[in-house]
């Protein structure tokens, strides 16, 4: 097979239905959308999850819980993601931002305790679990909470 040989799968690719272009397309006039009626009309059809009268399910089913609108969502970073600095290395949220490590610092960045810390790292964040202080300062490291 060579390049200027490839070729969809059969069935795969459709041409679009060019609706309302006269009769001899057999899809002209009503344009697929039969004779009168709701869904005829312009703007026609019924809004999403109406079900005809019937009580929707979104209104059928109980409600649980309820969202809380001052969460603070924090950026996670486990101590294995952070044997790839060097020793010595003074650990920032802009640091972690600029290798990649984490996409966002959202709310702030919090240290969790999976993995192994082999480096000797000073390490500031926003927030650290108990477990990961303590990994940290058994590798030899310093924590500063932000």
């Amino acid at each position: 097979m060579k390049l200027h040989e490839l070729k969809p799968a059969e069935g795969s690719r459709h041409e679009r239905k060019r609706k309302g272009r006269g009769i001899g397309s057999g899809n002209g006039k009503t344009a697929g959308k039969g004779h009168k009626g709701q869904n005829a009309r312009s703007g026609g059809g019924v809004r999403p999850g109406f079900e005809g009268g019937q009580t929707p399910l979104f209104r059928r089913l109980p409600k649980r819980g309820f969202t809380n609108i001052n969460r603070k969502e924090f950026a996670i970073v486990n101590l294995d993601t952070l044997n790839r600095f060097e020793d010595g290395t003074e650990v920032t949220p802009e640091l972690l931002v600029e290798t990649g490590v984490v996409s966002k610092e959202l709310a702030g960045i919090k240290i969790l305790a999976k993995g192994k810390l082999e480096k000797k790292l000073t390490v500031k964040a926003h927030k650290f679990s108990s477990a990961a202080k303590e990994a940290i300062e058994a590798a030899g490291g310093n924590i500063e909470v932000i």
